[in-house]
């Protein structure tokens, strides 16, 4: 993936956690597995990256006079939205 374009975090992570799915099974050979290796690699680079920008995004648009106004959240609160 190209620093240029955004990428699908969501889409990005599924596609690597299939990755390790199938690498976890045992039954690639090992030219797929290291090929399955290297896509993970860039893969995790660029949700890293991805996770970043958005963290300096946050960050933005936080600030206030100068001083950052980030608060400490739980993430629960967000786990029980999906339970619904």
């Amino acid at each position: 993936m190209s620093d240029e374009s955004p990428i699908d975090f969501e889409a990005a992570l599924e596609e690597l956690e299939a990755l390790v799915e199938r690498m976890e099974t045992g039954e690639l050979s090992l030219e797929e597995s290291l090929r399955a290796f290297e896509r993970g690699v860039a893969l995790t680079r660029d949700c890293q990256r991805a996770l970043k920008d958005a963290e300096l995004r946050v960050q933005a648009l936080t600030e206030s006079g100068g001083d950052l106004t980030l608060e400490d959240i739980d993430p629960d609160e967000f786990d029980a939205d999906d339970d619904d």
